[in-house]
C-alpha cells in the first residue's frame, strides 16, 4: 500500500470549533495526521477532539494575540512536534451595508480574517520551516470579486490572497509551500444568519448553491496532500477565477435589481458578527460602537 503523504504529520488549524475547520480534522486525521486545534470555544474544540482520541488536541488562542499565537505555537511544537500542515482558517463575518456598519465591527472582520492570518502565519512559520511544511490560507471566492452588504469580508479575504501570495514567493526556496483556497457556500451554522441567507439566495447560481462542509474540507485536505498552491472547494470556482476581471462590473449589474428589495427586507441593517463563532469572538475581544 502507498503511504499516506500526511501519515504522521502534525497539523495545525485555527478556527477548528466547528463548520469547516472541524471537519478538516476529521479528514486529516482520516489520512494519517495527528491534528492541533486552535481556538476560542473550549467546549467545543473539546467536542471535536473527543471524537479522535490521542489524534486530536486543542489549544486556546485568540488569532489577534500574537503573543498567545507564539505561545501556542511553542507548547503545540513541545507537546507534539515541528507542524508540517498549518491551515489559517480562523475567520468571521458581518453582513451589513457599509454606511450603515459599526466602524468597529467592521474593523474587528479584518483584524481576525486578514490581520490574524498573518499573525498566525508568523506564529508557525519557524515549525514549518524546520519540517518544510505547507502553509494553507483559506481564502473565499470573495478574494476576487464583490459581494454587496460584506465589503469587511470581501477586504480581508482579497487582502488574506494577497498576503499568501506574497508569502509563497519568500519561503519558496526554504522548502515551504504556501497554498490558497477558494471556496463558496458550505452548509455550516454561519450561513443560517437570516441577513446571509437573504444575500445569498439573491446571488445567481451557481453563486447561491450550498455545499456539503465535509465534502469541502475532504477536497481542501487532498490539496494539502499535493501541497497545491491553489484549492478550489467547488470546481466552478476554478471558472469563477478565469474570468475575474468582469466579475465586479457582473455583480454590480446583477445587483442593481436585487439591493432595493435586499435592503426592504432590512437587509442593510448591522448585524454584529454573525453565527456561533462571531458571538465567541465578540465574548473574547468584545469592542465598543466607533472604537
Amino acid at each position: 500500500m502507498t503511504r499516506q503523504p500526511l501519515s504522521g504529520r502534525i497539523a495545525v488549524v485555527t478556527g477548528a470549533a466547528r463548520g469547516l475547520g472541524a471537519c478538516m480534522a476529521d479528514s486529516l486525521v482520516h489520512r494519517g495526521a495527528t491534528v492541533a486545534l486552535v481556538g476560542l470555544e473550549e467546549g467545543e474544540l473539546a467536542r471535536v477532539a473527543a471524537s479522535s482520541p490521542g489524534r486530536v488536541h486543542y489549544w486556546l488562542a485568540d488569532v489577534t494575540d500574537g503573543a498567545a499565537l507564539a505561545e501556542t505555537a511553542a507548547r503545540i511544537q513541545k507537546d507534539l512536534g515541528p507542524p508540517s500542515v498549518v491551515v489559517g482558517n480562523a475567520g468571521v463575518a458581518t453582513v451589513c451595508s457599509f454606511l450603515r456598519s459599526d466602524p468597529a465591527v467592521w474593523r474587528r472582520v479584518i483584524e481576525v480574517n486578514l490581520i490574524g492570518s498573518s499573525l498566525t502565519a508568523r506564529a508557525f512559520l519557524p515549525g514549518l520551516l524546520a519540517t518544510q511544511g505547507y502553509y494553507l490560507q483559506m481564502a473565499s471566492l470573495a478574494s476576487f470579486t464583490a459581494a454587496p452588504l460584506m465589503s469587511a469580508y470581501c477586504a480581508s479575504k482579497a487582502g488574506v490572497e494577497a498576503f499568501a501570495q506574497a508569502l509563497r514567493v519568500e519561503v519558496a526556496h526554504r522548502g515551504v509551500d504556501v497554498g490558497i483556497a477558494y471556496l463558496s457556500w458550505a452548509d455550516t451554522e454561519l450561513i443560517d444568519a437570516v441577513a446571509l441567507t437573504e444575500l445569498r439566495t439573491r446571488m445567481p447560481w451557481p453563486a447561491k448553491k450550498v455545499h456539503s462542509p465535509q465534502a469541502v474540507a475532504d477536497r481542501l485536505v487532498r490539496g494539502v496532500e499535493r501541497r497545491a498552491p491553489a484549492i478550489y472547494a467547488q470546481p466552478w470556482v476554478r471558472a469563477a477565477q478565469a474570468l475575474r476581471g468582469g466579475l465586479p462590473a457582473f455583480v454590480a449589474h446583477w445587483f442593481r435589481k436585487e439591493l432595493p428589495s435586499l435592503e426592504s427586507h432590512g437587509g442593510s441593517a448591522e448585524t454584529g458578527l454573525i453565527g456561533a463563532g462571531g458571538r465567541a469572538d465578540h465574548a473574547q475581544a468584545p469592542y465598543r460602537d466607533g472604537a
